[in-house]
């Protein structure tokens, strides 16, 4: 990882949260106490971040910094607030197509899925503050790049970004083998949102409840399912060709 994207010491991670940075995650050595650190950790609650607790051994390569038992690990993007990037894309465009992603916890998976979400013509991608891949130096380079193209949006929950699309006129449709249509008889075209599940236990119940259009891709083979970034590929393009 690159020097320029780490904050080292208690006090100046203290520093960085208070001016609004959000970093992608903050380590912290397990055996770390006092009244500093209890103000760290009332610091990343308020600004909705977990502290990764982390043995000392992680803290080797940091040695030549005074990182006091603390590193935070910046983006190498900035991200957009959700309601603002939603309001200008609605502005300047009538039938966006937005993206969410619910959990997807690998960086090439996640850097995949952006490269060809820039090239489907995605207005915007959305991912959850927590239990989300890092938009990390993997990801930009798995992304060909595009990550730095792709306005990128990060919120503490998915459904507050979910609310704030319905209410602006945005249907949801939800990748999911639960389905009983498939894409191909879904409307997919107008403003409109699609939302990728973990690759592992797919959407939260929650959030394909309030969905508008749950839809699945139709499967031949003996697999039961494709690599997320691939589905995610079928669903957008698919979306794209009803567009045209």
């Amino acid at each position: 990882m690159k020097e320029e994207l780490h904050i080292f010491g208690i006090r100046a991670v203290l520093e960085a949260l208070e001016a609004g940075k959000t970093p992608e995650k903050i380590l912290v050595r397990k055996d770390l106490t006092g009244n500093l650190f209890r103000q760290l950790q009332e610091a990343a609650k308020k600004h909705n971040m977990s502290l990764t607790v982390v043995p000392p051994e992680r803290f080797r390569r940091f040695e030549s910094r005074n990182h006091q038992g603390v590193v935070a690990v910046l983006s190498p993007i900035t991200y957009r607030e959700h309601t603002a990037l939603i309001d200008e894309t609605l502005a300047r465009d009538k039938a966006p197509l937005f993206l969410l992603l619910d959990g997807v916890s690998d960086v090439r998976n996640l850097g995949a899925i952006i490269r060809t979400a820039e090239c489907a013509g995605v207005s915007g991608l959305f991912l959850p503050a927590s239990g989300s891949a890092p938009v990390s130096a993997d990801t930009i380079k798995t992304s060909a790049g595009a990550a730095f193209n792709l306005p990128i949006a990060r919120s503490p929950h998915l459904k507050d970004v979910v609310y704030y699309l319905q209410a602006s006129g945005v249907r949801l449709v939800a990748a999911t083998e639960k389905a009983e249509s498939t894409l191909y008889e879904a409307d997919l075209t107008g403003p409109l949102a699609l939302i990728m599940g973990s690759e592992d236990r797919g959407i939260h119940p929650s959030l394909l409840k309030l969905c508008d259009i749950q839809a699945q891709l139709p499967m031949q083979g003996s697999i039961e399912s494709l690599n997320v970034s691939v589905a995610c590929g079928v669903f957008l393009f698919e979306a794209q060709r009803q567009r045209a």
